[in-house]
């Protein structure tokens, strides 16, 4: 057994220090006698190529050479030979089969075995060879199946010697070593999982826009579109592309035209070994709205003018043909619009068919089922397919996300099977940058509720879940991830684009490897370190996640219950001190990825969500007549300004290589639409000078919104000659103690006492001193449960101020004394229980931490660490077990969960709240999600959670599930007396991910993530 522990770690040390994410490893830094040595003792092994190779091939070579520099101050030569040999004895010989004759030639001379790869797509070999040229002693020889393949192989290794793809684009600094050596079995890997995969550049006003018009113009933008991004801005995309090993793109669209704007981009591409395609809206090959705005002729409408839409076509198919492309088939409306009311399926069979006709002609005698295409399911276009149109099954359908879920049935062909995704999204994949919208709208929209466009909020946990669904249902031809400005969402879009091109690699338990390798290529930290980092990557995004930066508001989190808008602070007050420690060890060098990748987002959201937290609080303190107001006021203009400051350090970073990356405005929403500038809206404050009505102290409980003494709304129904508030607290509520807040209640200083009746309270002070420069203390209360007996007891607080004479102060004003009732409930479960415990009205428990677990035909619920808004969440899995069937309620695999409830207040009526992760169904409209729950042996309640909607269309709920990052399904069950019971879940459908269970006793407050997890005994 210690041989297996020690064992383990020790793989798992090795796996954390893989420098290519998610592939094997090949490369060492020291010597040994069967290693093939690309750079010993200062000298770099030349690299050959034949001159009849692509150029995108060549082209890579040159950044391998590069890389090689960069990591060993030593440059290797680079040059071309078809048949003679070079003049070392060792080589790097780099080729692709079929096109390469110098690779030929090998092969025949050597008799080298490349059949594992021969006819794969994007596959490629390395190993080491004795004799492959006359005079050459040994080659590493490094064959790709097909161009890409090649290329892949040079960056894998570029990869592993210390070079991440993020060296431009996020500023990593090489990893130095002196010496680099590859093992003689080589690197490797076959056709990736997913054969197209992409990234979507949308909405990339104002931030990419700027910054590319800055970085890669003189001021001026193309003719006609006025887009900067030009072939010097793609050139950088394209080799970040190739580095991350994606191979196709969506170019920026908005007010740009790829094909226009620079008459080299295209060309480009090509070279590159980008495959190139347009949005869901712009078919053939045409950007829409902005070619038909400088090309069109008459109405954008396939009945009124077919006849120039259909040429329109035709041309930029015959611009497109020399390259390799995947055509966009169907029609929008000009401006991502649906077509109109009047919009039919035989009107859009028509269009498809002479679309397809199009690439009949124009690719003369080529089967068109061999032409990449692709028909996006979008909006009413989704409408049109629910309602039995097709199109031919070699075209691939796009079913978009929704920023939240996927929406994929599993009976499309898997040669259709598409997914266009969007960074951004709460949860799953995502709309990295985009609103978490309750619209029908699926791809990249900025609309109702919110567009969310600025900060990295994805979490790779749901990442995972949703894009391993994909493969699940063997969706896996072309996925497309939408970006945005692409910045600062580069760890979650290298995430989306590895998993997409090995998803092998990735399970539910190691997804913390990816992110520690992540973490360890990037900062090159030592393991502790690293860990940390892994820690607060995934905690920014989970807070994040929670609900998205441009939602919150000063009342998401509540600020009288659960301390929770408290906890939100402190979370978020941690992770900016870790970030800043971890930022001011690092090296210099290292210190601006550091910033853009970690810090910066953790900096700036923290700054935020302090900012909207101080905001209600304010607002809250002006109700309760607190002078405090003030300062809180005071503070949240402070922190208004510092995320300004934030936003500038950014911009100042590198002597401002990404100026105006973090242009995008997220503060002051009034409608769904990005707000033109910054707004801080609702700060309120009280008159400094003049004195409260009710005397000079204030004092405010746990709990409530109101205030004491005098009068206020929240202090009873009525609102006036409130009788005392009573507080509570009882022995197994999760947070042991309660507080009472003593502040001024105008400029008056006074100090006050504490004083109860009874000895079994316990203050945190018993007296204070409050004053214009000390407005406000906060004085704790607990229990000491040895004094007191089981069952209610009652109790007297009392406040009492004292005040020196002053103008305006009347004696009463001076010295009026505030009452509080308490009761104290001490309670007592059965000897033998163990399980969660109820405590303040409530049972809350994370679905994780179950207490029995039984599988069912080899399917189990299994946790999916760190994803969701608290915890993590539970799934039943493997979700293609037992054939992807379905369970009777009751009868599949399930969880236990123990507790113990003293009083429901409901007539021994519980209320059950299953949150679930919001995901639309991806099993079938016969099969919608759902699952069951059970109350000892009560009757079995099951829940299909998502409402039906028309084709097209999503369910009115959607919104609220998106907004609030979860979807809360409440059961009732009847018959819970006090005592011990259980509670179980039943999988019913796969694909579903349960997150927490709160259980309403009868006491359960308002909040938004709800109460903490109750004492587990």
């Amino acid at each position: 057994m210690l041989y297996l522990l020690v064992l383990s770690f020790y793989i798992f040390h090795l796996l954390g220090h893989v420098s290519a994410l998610g592939q094997t490893r090949c490369v060492e830094f020291n010597s040994s006698s069967s290693n093939f040595a690309v750079v010993q003792g200062g000298n770099a092994a030349p690299i050959l190529l034949s001159e009849d190779d692509w150029p995108g091939v060549q082209r890579a070579a040159s950044d391998f050479a590069d890389d090689i520099e960069r990591v060993t101050g030593t440059r290797p030569s680079l040059s071309n030979s078809t048949m003679s040999a070079s003049n070392a004895s060792q080589l790097i010989i780099v080729g692709t089969l079929g096109k390469s004759a110098l690779i030929d030639q090998v092969i025949n001379a050597t008799q080298m075995d490349v059949s594992s790869i021969q006819g794969s797509w994007e596959a490629f070999m390395g190993m080491t060879v004795a004799n492959p040229l006359p005079g050459v002693d040994s080659a590493y020889v490094i064959v790709g199946a097909d161009k890409r393949g090649t290329i892949f192989a040079l960056y894998d290794l570029s990869e592993q010697f210390g070079v991440s793809p993020w060296y431009w684009w996020a500023d990593v600094p090489p990893k130095k070593h002196s010496e680099l050596f590859i093992s003689p079995s080589g690197c490797a890997h076959g056709s990736p999982t997913v054969q197209y995969r992409a990234i979507f550049l949308n909405d990339e006003q104002p931030a990419l826009t700027n910054w590319a018009f800055e970085k890669f113009t003189n001021g001026t933008g193309a003719p006609g579109t006025g887009s900067p991004f030009n072939r010097f801005f793609y050139a950088k995309l394209f080799e970040l592309l190739l580095r991350l090993r994606a191979n196709y793109l969506w170019p920026a669209m908005w007010d740009s035209a790829f094909n226009v704007d620079d008459t080299e981009n295209q060309p480009l591409a090509d070279m590159f070994g980008v495959v190139m395609g347009t949005s869901h809206e712009e078919p053939m090959m045409r950007a829409i709205p902005p070619e038909w705005t400088l090309f069109g002729q008459g109405d954008w409408n396939y009945t009124t003018n077919s006849d120039f839409i259909y040429q329109f076509w035709v041309n930029g198919t015959l611009r497109a043909k020399p390259y390799e492309s995947v055509y966009t088939i169907g029609m929008r409306g000009n401006g991502d619009l649906p077509l109109g009311e009047t919009t039919n399926v035989d009107l859009l069979e028509k269009i498809v068919a002479d679309q397809r006709q199009i690439l009949t002609d124009v690719f003369n005698g080529t089967d068109v089922a061999t032409i990449p295409q692709v028909w996006t399911l979008y909006q009413e276009v989704q409408g049109y397919y629910e309602d039995g149109m097709r199109v031919p099954d070699d075209v691939a359908l796009l079913w978009a996300d929704d920023k939240l879920s996927l929406n994929v049935p599993k009976a499309v062909k898997e040669d259709q099977s598409y997914f266009e995704f969007s960074a951004g999204a709460t949860f799953v994949v995502f709309h990295f940058r985009t609103n978490a919208t309750g619209r029908e709208g699926l791809v990249d929209l900025v609309g109702d509720p919110r567009a969310y466009k600025w900060i990295v909020s994805s979490q790779v946990p749901k990442m995972y879940e949703q894009l391993s669904l994909l493969v699940d249902r063997n969706a896996t031809r072309i996925w497309v991830l939408n970006v945005g400005d692409l910045k600062p969402y580069e760890r979650e879009t290298e995430f989306f684009i590895n998993f997409a091109y090995d998803s092998s690699k990735w399970t539910l338990t190691n997804l913390d490897t990816w992110m520690t390798d992540w973490a360890e290529r990037e900062f090159g930290l030592d393991e502790e370190d690293t860990k940390t980092v892994v820690d607060m990557v995934f905690n920014l995004t989970q807070f994040n996640a929670r609900r998205k930066p441009e939602l919150l508001t000063s009342t998401t989190y509540s600020l009288t219950n659960y301390r929770e808008a408290d906890m939100i602070l402190n979370q978020w007050d941690k992770l900016l001190n870790t970030s800043t420690e971890m930022y001011n060890k690092l090296s210099k060098d290292a210190q601006p990825a550091f910033f853009q990748l970690v810090h910066h987002p953790i900096s700036a959201s923290a700054n935020l969500n302090k900012l909207l937290i101080i905001t209600g609080k304010n607002n809250m303190r002006a109700s309760q007549a607190f002078l405090s107001t003030n300062d809180l006021a005071d503070t949240a203009e402070m922190l208004f300004e510092k995320d300004f400051e934030f936003e500038t350090d950014y911009h100042s970073l590198l002597d401002g290589k990404w100026n105006h990356m973090m242009d995008q405005t997220h503060i002051g929403y009034f409608y769904w639409q990005q707000p033109m500038t910054n707004a801080l809206t609702g700060i309120a404050r009280v008159q400094s000078k003049k004195q409260v009505l009710a005397g000079v102290m204030r004092a405010a409980v746990e709990g409530s919104m109101g205030a004491w003494p005098g009068d206020n709304m929240n202090n009873c129904g009525q609102g006036y000659d409130c009788p005392d508030f009573t507080m509570s607290l009882d022995s197994f509520n999760p947070m042991q103690n309660t507080f009472i807040d003593v502040g001024a209640g105008g400029p008056a200083p006074f100090m006050f006492n504490v004083s109860s009746n009874v000895s079994w309270i316990q203050f945190s002070d018993t007296q204070g001193s409050i004053s214009v420069d000390m407005p406000e203390k906060r004085i704790w209360v607990s229990v000491d449960w040895d004094q007191v007996e089981t069952g209610n007891t009652s109790a007297k607080i009392t406040l009492t101020p004292s005040a020196e004479d002053g103008p305006n102060l009347t004696p009463e004003m001076r010295t009026a004394s505030v009452g509080f009732n308490f009761i104290a409930t001490k309670m007592s479960t059965s000897d033998d229980f163990h399980g969660f415990v109820e405590g303040g009205g409530a049972i809350a428990f994370e679905a994780a931490h179950s207490v029995r677990n039984t599988s069912v035909d080899g399917i189990t619920w299994s946790e999916i660490p760190r994803i969701g808004r608290t915890h993590s969440g539970i799934t039943p899995w493997p979700r293609t077990g037992a054939d992807g069937r379905n369970f009777t309620a009751g009868e599949g695999p399930s969880v236990e969960y123990d507790f113990f409830n003293f009083d429901t207040k409901n007539n021994n009526s519980i209320n059950v709240i299953t949150h679930v992760s919001p995901s639309l169904n991806a099993n079938g409209a016969d099969r919608p999600l759902g699952f069951a729950v059970q109350v000892d042996d009560l009757s079995i309640q099951s829940s299909y959670f998502l409402p039906p909607a028309p084709a097209g269309k999503l369910p009115s709920v959607w919104g609220d599930f998106v907004k609030n990052s979860i979807v809360p399904v409440q059961m009732t069950f009847s018959g819970v007396s006090p005592g011990a019971h259980t509670l179980k879940i039943f999988m019913i459908e796969p694909a579903v991910v349960v997150q927490r269970v709160i259980i309403d006793t009868g006491g359960l407050k308002t909040s938004y993530l709800g109460p903490p997890e109750s004492i587990r005994l």
